[in-house]
């Protein structure tokens, strides 16, 4: 039987995802043809006319059948980019999506205005480590205590840390939020669960069915997370320290309003590219003298 080519094959699979509806069909095929096939974009040009190994086929209708059932391609290729590093997936983490590069860029602006960057910060709820490993790279002095309910997610983030060569740095911590630490801490950062427990069953089959449910139920209103985190980072935090946080559409005023009962102020709210609200940037108020529950 005459082996089909690298051409054919990636058109064929392009033409599958596209009548299954997948709106990133040819970046997908691209993306899954040359994982099999050990080939960038530029090689699947070039190599166009050569044919397919049978192995090589095999893993890729593998992988296509995959996809066909909606499970994301980062996912299938259990890796995914984010900033400047790469990152390696697991079941227990979520995918470092771009939103959070909004978080990133603005917990980087919280740890500059420290001079030296010699910070201690907690990233709550780390997954893959990407926000830590992206800001432990950017600050060379500073140190992260990197905080996850699953263990599967930290060892996880372990290997990412280690990739990145960070580990040092790394300090990878099973708690609840921040219950386990004592002050203080310059900064908390946290991109926490926050879709509400009644939209879970309306999100994209993908992400329902692939991503953690730990990592995305944020509670009947989306905001359990953020009502511990604050309480907890107004003990933790020191004086004029800083609290970050990722938020879903819309929680903006209700996130600053549980921040600011606890003697937060606001610094900054941000918006990713798609002009939604997307992280909020809090500063511990030294003189509001209130009296913080323990949680």
């Amino acid at each position: 039987m005459t082996a089909i080519l690298v051409g054919a094959i990636l058109a064929r699979t392009r033409a599958r995802f596209r009548a299954a509806g997948i709106a990133s069909a040819d970046l997908d095929a691209r993306l899954l043809v040359g994982e099999a096939l050990g080939l960038d974009a530029a090689g699947l040009i070039l190599r166009s006319d050569q044919p397919v190994p049978a192995d090589a086929a095999d893993r890729i209708e593998a992988m296509a059948s995959r996809r066909l059932l909606a499970e994301p391609v980062h996912r299938i290729l259990g890796r995914r980019a984010f900033g400047e590093h790469e990152f390696a997936l697991s079941p227990e983490t979520l995918e470092p999506r771009p939103d959070t590069e909004t978080l990133v860029d603005l917990a980087a602006e919280a740890l500059a205005r420290r001079g030296d960057g010699a910070a201690l910060f907690a990233d709550v709820g780390t997954g893959t480590g990407a926000i830590a490993v992206c800001l432990l790279a950017r600050f060379p002095q500073s140190r992260c205590i990197a905080i996850d309910l699953s263990q599967g997610a930290l060892e996880t983030a372990k290997g990412n840390a280690a990739a990145a060569g960070v580990a040092d740095r790394f300090m990878a911590l099973r708690a609840d939020y921040l219950s386990a630490l004592r002050p203080p801490l310059d900064c908390v950062v946290s991109n926490p669960p926050y879709i509400p427990t009644a939209d879970i069953d309306e999100l994209d089959p993908g992400v329902r069915r692939f991503d953690p449910a730990l990592a995305l139920d944020g509670g009947p209103d989306g905001l359990v997370a953020y009502r511990q985190l604050t309480r907890q980072a107004a003990r933790c935090l020191r004086p004029d320290g800083d609290l970050l946080f990722e938020i879903g559409r819309g929680q903006d005023g209700d996130v600053s309003r549980l921040a600011e009962a606890v003697g937060f102020r606001s610094v900054e709210a941000r918006a990713d590219l798609s002009g939604i609200v997307r992280a909020l940037w809090f500063r511990r108020d030294s003189e509001a003298g209130l009296t913080v529950e323990s949680a």
